[in-house]
């Protein structure tokens, strides 16, 4: 009976603790906007699917609103859905809504470094140098186009090698869109059968899948109880790691070949500028920020271009009359051997819809990453206190009825007015919006306009089997939306 007693005693206790906790939780966030209850210490995660834990928040919207409160373990956020609410948010309020929110999967490697993940005065200055150095070297110029043509020609011969037969373009299509940026950062390009290279990609494309499967979705709703347990999730770290270490193998090559009336990459201007500042204690400048910001920026510019490229191939097997018009496109604009250009693309009004259509439909990056609120503000009648935690879905944007006619199917039309002409619609968030904009949206677009265009000039798309088989659906969503494993065959057009 003691025993029993105890027992008894210690579930009241439990019971009374977690009462009391739970009504503290609800004080101290009683301005936010309405959502779900949570449970002490787990949340709301007891009240959707972890598996898809997109596709639940994209519910709760519904039941709550555009602006509703969600628990990620023991952190309060405000999830943010709809175009309107988005650009409320995001766009009519960017200084207070540009925080970096957690994102666990990387900041336990990056520790607020960097420019993807970074926060803050250092967020800044490091953002700013690197638009104006990659524009230095070419981004937004002519000069960096020629390097996206000359790789879009390397990329059509290694798919050429593959004569008829079936394969998965994802390795190609990662090597491509890597190179691009590699000629940023590092100051040239890999061969596709570079062992290093082959690395590098293999590390990259394990860290995208692992972040956007069920395990990077329990790493980001539980974080410290995540890091005690076993799983592929902590293959996340040790692959940032070895990217980092070729990074500072890299840097120590160019420390010892600069010459700084002549820099060459991204690198040598950074160690430019570690020199010019190193008596400054409260310099942002350094080796550590070096490597975290070289990293961001390889590893963006590869997964996320070459993602969509891979995504707009699936989708064009699904829908051969879209294909069909494409090529009649590039017959006439500009033929069956000149290179294209960007200055085809504004005679090429379907090719752009498509490509804004395909990035709109597969939405590769969803949920964009967390943002946090710089300030104690008002929002919709919700008071947010500073450094809140904003989940921006900026996928329901794209699939808003009130922006496009039919967001649920794919179609070019959506980008296209009764002319014929590319229409532009604001609610088209595929590089985020407001202060967290992506620094290379127009190098990404330029990227998917040549690589596609110098594809379908060449090759017809084929496949093996039916196409009523092929499922456009992602095969995972968490950071990013990844398309199902397929095989397509490339034949001559």
């Amino acid at each position: 009976m003691m025993e029993l007693g105890g027992g008894l005693g210690l579930a009241l206790g439990l019971a009374v603790a977690a009462y009391l906790l739970l009504n503290w939780w609800r004080h101290r966030f009683s301005g936010l906007p309405p959502g779900p209850a949570p449970w002490p210490f787990l949340g709301n995660i007891l009240g959707v699917d972890v598996v898809d834990l997109l596709k639940s928040l994209k519910e709760l919207s519904l039941k709550y609103g555009p602006v509703y409160t969600f628990h990620l373990g023991s952190r309060p956020c405000v999830v943010i859905a709809g175009y309107q609410a988005l650009k409320e948010s995001l766009i009519d309020r960017a200084e207070e809504f540009g925080g970096r929110g957690e994102f666990p999967a990387v900041q336990m490697w990056s520790h607020g470094d960097g420019i993807v993940y970074g926060k803050g005065e250092r967020w800044k200055q490091l953002r700013r140098f690197a638009i104006a150095t990659l524009k230095n070297f070419g981004m937004g110029k002519r000069s960096l186009e020629e390097r996206i043509r000359e790789e879009a020609q390397h990329l059509c011969e290694e798919f050429q090698k593959t004569e008829g037969a079936p394969f998965d373009p994802t390795f190609f299509l990662s090597c491509a869109g890597s190179n691009i940026i590699s000629s940023l950062v590092f100051g040239d390009r890999f061969a596709y059968d570079d062992p290093k290279f082959l690395e590098l990609m293999a590390l990259i494309n394990s860290n995208w899948r692992i972040m956007s499967s069920f395990w990077g979705q329990l790493l980001f709703i539980f974080p410290k109880i995540m890091g005690f347990l076993p799983g592929p999730h902590h293959q996340i770290f040790r692959n940032y790691l070895k990217l980092e270490a070729f990074v500072n193998n890299r840097v120590a090559q160019n420390r010892s070949t600069l010459d700084p009336a002549h820099p060459r990459d991204y690198i040598d201007c950074f160690l430019i500028k570690m020199e010019q500042e190193k008596n400054n204690p409260q310099s942002h400048f350094n080796s550590q920020t070096l490597s975290k910001t070289a990293v961001n920026l390889f590893f963006a510019g590869t997964e996320t271009v070459s993602s969509t490229l891979r995504y707009g191939l699936l989708i064009l097997l699904k829908h051969p009359d879209v294909e069909a018009q494409l090529h009649k496109e590039i017959d006439e604009v500009i033929g069956p051997s000149r290179p294209p250009s960007m200055e085809d693309r504004v005679k090429m009004p379907y090719m752009d819809a498509v490509i804004h259509e395909i990035q709109r439909f597969t939405d590769i990056v969803p949920m964009s990453v967390p943002h946090t609120v710089t300030r104690a503000t008002t929002f919709r009648g919700y008071h947010l206190p500073k450094d809140l935690n904003i989940i921006p879905l900026l996928c329901t944007a794209h699939f808003d009825h009130t922006q496009f006619k039919d967001p649920e199917k794919f179609d070019p039309a959506h980008f296209l007015d009764k002319e014929g002409k590319f229409k532009k619609n604001e609610a088209f968030l595929a590089f985020s919006a407001g202060k967290r904009l992506c620094l290379g949206e127009g190098l990404a677009l330029t990227e998917l306009f040549i690589f596609l265009t110098s594809l379908l000039q060449r090759f017809s798309l084929s496949l093996d089997g039916s196409r009523d088989a092929l499922d456009l659906s992602p095969e995972s969503q968490g950071l990013g939306s990844l398309p199902r494993p397929y095989k397509l065959r490339l034949l001559p057009h």
